[in-house]
């Protein structure tokens, strides 16, 4: 009897562990029995103590104390099922534990696999994610998110291009990217096992470089030439999908290509009314009352119900269409679906913030949430980093602090000054 209060005791571990992460991992008994499919005891155990940063391979056999050559061979089984991620550095192992989003949840599903209950793990998730908004929230409650909206390029008007940097663009990501990898949508994937997914194809997600290269080297991804994945995103689009991109200017990790049926995060805005789950991009769809015929192809495209009816206004045609600005992605499927070429897009009257780099963005969302002490001391077996957590958070979750942050201009300054402190103290 006691081993399995034991085992018990070290999924609910793990569990708390991934709730530090800083999208969080709320506790649910749905999520403990993903985590049995998943891990295995001793994997629970050795992954509840990897610290949520790069941590070298022989540093964690010392905490572990376990010889390195026997770790090295745990992770890799770990790595290959997508738990944990592994990395070479200067020839030297690195060792993560990944979040459930973006990380093993992506991993499970990004590939067919018949050593693994996917049926199964896809109606637990189905569960943990949207039975409740509690893992909603915990992912997407505040301003900086994983993702943002990349806008259709041949939606905006000719004299307009020029102002759309290269990060805004999927074109540029896919043509300036040294390695491309190719995978399964894994919201499409987990959807396809229950029986819902849509007809749009499946093989549409992208990540770029280093992103693409572990997960190449794990079996997670095919490598793909600039030409195979620009004619991809060709398809994508014709097949009225939005394409969501890594929240960051600079080395974007991914392109996703998402509907509004299957998408965790577009379905998360429709279900939960979660404002912005995805950040917009710098433009918005303005509709064209008198070319409007209220045909209500726009109506059924928009994959966040951003355009409805205005049954308040009339056209020579009868119906016209409405765009909602406070949902609008940006993202300019609708300029794709219209036939009369009513729909245009427009600048926003106030630029988008995007981070500039992945350890900028998450740093801003560390401080959002309250977990930046999570992120700076992160190592559970040292008593002085709990001790400096405990206070780092009382302080990051006080009211002045708080208030503090909710002012933009001070935010932005405070942020830089952070993320290059934070940089020095973990390098």
């Amino acid at each position: 009897m006691g081993h399995i209060i034991n085992s018990e005791k070290e999924y609910r571990l793990l569990q708390q562990r991934l709730d530090h992460n800083i999208t969080g991992a709320p506790y649910s008994p749905v999520f403990i029995k993903i985590l049995k499919l998943l891990f295995s005891v001793e994997e629970a155990d050795i992954a509840r103590q990897i610290p949520l940063r790069p941590t070298p391979l022989k540093v964690l056999a010392r905490k572990l104390n376990m010889p390195v050559e026997t770790l090295h061979y745990k992770i890799t089984v770990m790595a290959e099922k997508g738990l944990v991620f592994d990395v070479e550095h200067k020839e030297e192992c690195y060792v993560v534990l990944a979040p459930v989003v973006i990380g093993f949840f992506e991993f499970v599903f990004m590939r067919t696999r018949d050593e693994m209950p996917l049926k199964e793990l896809s109606q637990l998730f189905e569960q943990y994610m949207f039975q409740d908004d509690r893992f909603a929230h915990s992912v997407f409650a505040e301003t900086t998110q994983l993702g943002r909206s990349l806008v259709r390029e041949e939606a905006l008007p000719s004299g307009d291009y020029t102002e759309i940097l290269d990060w805004e663009k999927a074109s540029s990501v896919i043509k300036s990217a040294k390695t491309i990898g190719l995978s399964l949508c894994a919201c499409r994937h987990k959807a396809g096992h229950l029986g819902k997914s849509c007809d749009a194809p499946q093989k549409t997600c992208m990540t770029f470089n280093g992103s693409a290269q572990m997960l190449i080297k794990k079996g997670m991804a095919e490598e793909v030439s600039v030409q195979e994945t620009m004619a991809i995103l060709q398809q994508c689009k014709e097949a009225g999908l939005a394409q969501i991109a890594d929240n960051v200017q600079k080395n974007v990790g991914f392109i996703c290509n998402c509907c509004g049926c299957c998408c965790g995060m577009l379905h998360s805005m429709r279900t939960f009314s979660m404002g912005h789950a995805v950040v917009t991009s710098n433009w918005l769809a303005q509709i064209d009352a008198e070319k409007c015929r209220g045909c209500n192809l726009c109506i059924k495209a928009c994959p966040i119900d951003a355009i409805g009816l205005d049954e308040n206004q009339k056209n020579k045609g009868g119906r016209r269409v409405r765009c909602d600005e406070e949902l609008c992605l940006g993202c300019g499927v609708c300029v794709s679906a219209c036939k009369f070429d009513s729909i245009r897009m427009k600048p926003r009257e106030k630029r988008v913030l995007v981070p500039e780099t992945t350890f900028d963005r998450m740093i801003a969302m560390a401080i959002e949430r309250g977990k930046l002490s999570n992120f700076i001391f992160d190592d559970p077996s040292r008593l002085s980093h709990r001790a400096l957590g405990r206070i780092a958070a009382m302080i990051e979750k006080s009211s002045p602090v708080k208030a503090f942050m909710a002012i933009e201009p001070i935010k932005s300054v405070f942020l830089k000054s952070i993320v290059a402190g934070a940089k020095k103290f973990v390098e």
